[in-house]
């Protein structure tokens, strides 16, 4: 009988995506696992439009054991799952697969991701406050039902297309909070101009192509928070606008991409990982 410790009998997990070059994914993963005392290898997967089905089921094949999905192929990724966790059955998109026995189990932690960072490491309270993130995409549609959660005052999604706003806020209105509501409306809706947000989350992707969303200098509320899904290793243009009109905590996404890495981990190998000094190592390893 091999030996389970043998290099090709070790736990194989890997990230897909196109393009996935620039991916912090296995530099995470290899952090959790000796500081779990994990045997496992971890690597990144370009995947070829067309190609993912196939390559899931062949990574399968070969010890592999779980996958997390960044884009394109996080739709793609809830259709082949045999089975779903609630909140990534709600998102519509999978970014985390637990293989199986040739069982693909589905999870969604980008929400969970975000709020742990809010909450935990960033001190920033949803309860009771009043939300606006700005986007309607998969990324917003996967960090609402953790949002709705921790009760917020009040959700607002606005996105350049009012009618993908609208639908989406209608998608999780069966969560509507007591003391509140989720709406949708339009970037240049009159009303943004006339109400201030506790927290402005931006959920777009403009700060990759160094843009940023239109919006309204007068948004922030005294002690306000504004958060980009994104990161880099500087500012992003929205985090900087957002220190310039008002914000007094402000943040990037690199912190949701440690805590929804963890997220996976545990779904993997039921351990928990410390998330503080990964994020510090990833932080600095940013160029």
């Amino acid at each position: 009988m091999p030996d389970s410790n043998e290099p090709g009998n070790i736990d194989r997990y890997a990230v897909f995506g196109n393009p996935v070059e620039h991916s912090q994914s296995p530099l995470i993963h290899t952090l959790f696992a000796k500081q779990t005392s994990q045997s496992l290898t971890y690597t990144a997967e370009l995947i070829e439009p067309g190609q993912f089905s196939t390559a899931v089921k062949d990574f399968a094949s070969h010890h592999g054991k779980g996958l997390n999905i960044t884009v394109p192929f996080k739709q793609e990724a809830w259709q082949l799952a045999s089975k779903r966790s609630e909140r990534a059955q709600r998102a519509g998109a999978v970014n985390t697969l637990k293989i199986d026995d040739g069982v693909y189990y589905g999870d969604n932690t980008d929400g969970i991701g975000l709020v742990r960072d809010l909450v935990e490491n960033h001190r920033i309270k949803l309860n009771q406050r009043r939300v606006l993130i700005v986007g309607a995409g998969g990324a917003v549609r996967g960090v609402i039902e953790p949002i709705l959660e921790q009760n917020p005052a009040e959700i607002v999604i606005a996105n350049r297309t009012v009618e993908k706003a609208i639908q989406l806020a209608h998608d999780f209105s069966e969560f509507e909070i007591s003391s509140g509501t989720i709406s949708g409306c339009g970037l240049d809706d009159p009303m943004l101009n006339a109400t201030t947000f506790d927290i402005v989350i931006n959920g777009t992707s403009a700060s990759l192509h160094d843009e940023l969303p239109p919006l309204p200098t007068t948004l922030f509320s005294e002690n306000a928070c504004a958060y980009d899904m994104m990161y880099s290793a500087k500012p992003t243009p929205f985090m900087q606008w957002s220190s310039e009109n008002g914000a007094k905590h402000v943040f990037d996404g690199l912190g949701m991409l440690v805590e929804q890495a963890a997220e996976s981990f545990r779904i993997w190998r039921g351990l928990q990982p410390e998330t503080k000094k990964v994020i510090e190592l990833i932080r600095a390893s940013l160029k």
